[in-house]
């Protein structure tokens, strides 16, 4: 089968990007190198094509209410203009996908996500899911939502997703847009036109513009219509801003210890069992798929957990790799798998995402990773890695 491309493909190989496979797409690995374009976040400004990923809007009254019935956290702790990061369920407890909700309040039933007089209002609640489980997300949503009479379709179509990272972030997209952005909390999020003197070609461009991001930095995601996403992607790199691949992403999001999915939960995981109890709210009333295994792992423990490790020297853990404990008799046994791993160019030391029997999970145990049949020290610390 064919492999996908965003609309920025060619401008991506412009720009000198190495291009792989990765979730059915043809997507750039890297352009200067990871650890230039991850430092380049970390210390100035990065921008990220992440247009693979999929963005469903969800339009009909009580959308929001009918959602909440497939996630386990509570939707009505946001508000319009506010959003939130919870997991999609299967009847096991086990995560189908990650995602963000975006809470758009009232808008007119047939516009692009603004209030007018014109149009009756109804309710919209904006979703980013993952490229991997986008087919299959948009399926099951569909059919769960189908009879409580909510519209789930594409909003992105062709249109440019962009992830615009680092401390000098906000004060690139203030240039932009011609305005301040404090007043936008992060996971706040609103419609903005592009009308700044920085904007160039993308002048006049509507932009959704959330505080969102996948490394640990602040930052913002951009959606916006495929011609000007061309024409911003050229303007800001044009000004300066780093081109950054997949490879960066994925250091800057472990450092972070943010979940990628399909490497450190999936659908045989519970939030639980994976450290995002944080997003489970079973003091909520409502019903949600799953609720039962929750309820049940939240009163008898659960057996597994997902914990950070920190090892010594140059060693550089990889996923799928062993983790192993000391036995009884001095040798050692496999007790665990690395989940994500790699070089931290932050902490200039390698570390993971691994999932280990309960009992090993407190932050301070001497635990090893298994690389190239050397058994390579590693200690439990506590999450995340890198904070801003």
């Amino acid at each position: 089968m064919a492999l996908l491309r965003t609309p920025l493909f060619e401008a991506a190989r412009a720009a000198g990007g190495r291009l792989v496979p990765f979730a059915g797409w043809e997507l750039p690995v890297q352009f200067q190198g990871l650890v230039a374009e991850h430092r380049a976040v970390r210390s100035a400004c990065g921008l990220f094509d992440i247009s693979h990923m999929g963005v469903l809007r969800l339009r009909g009254d009580g959308a929001k209410d009918a959602l909440q019935a497939l996630v386990p956290s509570d939707l009505f702790r946001i508000g319009p203009g506010e959003a939130c990061y919870t997991v999609l369920l299967n009847e096991g407890g086990g995560i189908r996908d990650d995602l963000i909700v975006y809470d758009r309040g009232r808008v007119a039933a047939g516009g692009n996500g603004a209030e007018t007089n014109e149009l009756p209002l109804v309710d919209e609640v904006l979703l980013v899911i993952n490229a991997d489980c986008a087919a299959a997300d948009t399926a099951w949503i569909s059919s769960q939502l189908q009879f409580a009479g909510i519209a789930v379709d594409d909003l992105k179509g062709d249109g440019v997703l962009l992830a615009l990272q680092g401390p000098q972030a906000a004060a690139r997209l203030e240039a932009l847009a011609g305005i301040s952005l404090s007043g936008l909390p992060r996971f706040g999020h609103r419609q903005l036109p592009l009308r700044g003197t920085a904007a160039g070609a993308a002048a006049g461009a509507s932009v959704f513009v959330a505080r969102t991001g996948y490394t640990g930095e602040d930052g913002f995601e951009l959606l916006l219509e495929r011609e000007p996403g061309l024409a911003l992607w050229q303007q800001l790199l044009a000004e300066g801003v780093t081109p950054c691949g997949l490879g960066s992403r994925d250091s800057l999001r472990l450092e972070a210890a943010m979940h990628l999915y399909g490497n450190d939960m999936d659908a045989t995981t519970t939030p639980l069992e994976v450290g995002l109890g944080w997003l489970v709210h079973l003091e909520m009333p409502k019903e949600f798929v799953g609720r039962a295994v929750l309820e049940r792992q939240s009163a008898e423990g659960v057996r597994r957990r997902l914990v950070g490790l920190e090892l010594r020297g140059r060693a550089i853990p990889r996923h799928g790799y062993p983790v192993l404990a000391a036995g009884a008799e001095g040798g050692s046994k496999a007790v665990g798998t690395v989940t994500s791993g790699g070089w931290s160019p932050t902490l200039e030391r390698g570390i993971a995402l691994a999932s280990v029997p309960a009992e090993l999970a407190r932050p301070g145990t001497e635990l090893a990773v298994e690389i190239r049949g050397r058994a390579e020290p590693a200690t439990v610390v506590k999450r995340p890695f890198y904070r801003r």
